[in-house]
């Protein structure tokens, strides 16, 4: 009995997919629009944007990692930003934009994201934005 609830054990977790992904979770009390960045080893890629309601999870991309380093840029309906000091290229519609050069020139805006260290062997990752004004929970 027990080696056959084994064997059924071992044949589900064959058969369940593994979930590996780069999720964003908006703990906030606004909402929230975010793109991101990262390279795969050769090119760049900047992508958005994602709208996240308030104390909503998104899946961004999907699938096991493919890079160390992720780079997120967010604003809120607020004029709040969460950014930092990796300029890549993004415009204020949806967009896909392949490299992080000459973003003016293309025609593009050259926004300041902040870098996201997923360690050497994570499937998958969770960025969780919170809003810097908040007060701290009750303890």
């Amino acid at each position: 009995m027990i080696r056959r609830a084994l064997l059924i054990a071992a044949l589900f977790c064959a058969v369940a997919p593994a979930r590996a992904d780069f999720r964003l979770c908006n703990n906030t009390a606004v909402r929230v629009s975010v793109a991101i960045a990262y390279t795969d080893g050769r090119n760049w890629l900047s992508e958005g944007w994602w709208n996240l309601r308030p104390t909503v999870c998104e899946t961004l991309l999907r699938g096991p990692l493919a890079a160390q380093y992720y780079y997120v840029y967010a604003m809120d309906e607020r004029g709040g930003e969460w950014k930092g000091k990796a300029f890549m290229c993004t415009r204020d519609r949806e967009f896909r934009i392949d490299g992080r050069e000459d973003c003016f020139a293309r025609g593009f805006d050259r926004t300041g994201f902040f870098e996201i260290d997923t360690g050497r062997d994570a499937k998958s990752w969770t960025v969780q934005l919170t809003d810097p004004n908040a007060a701290p929970p009750a303890q």
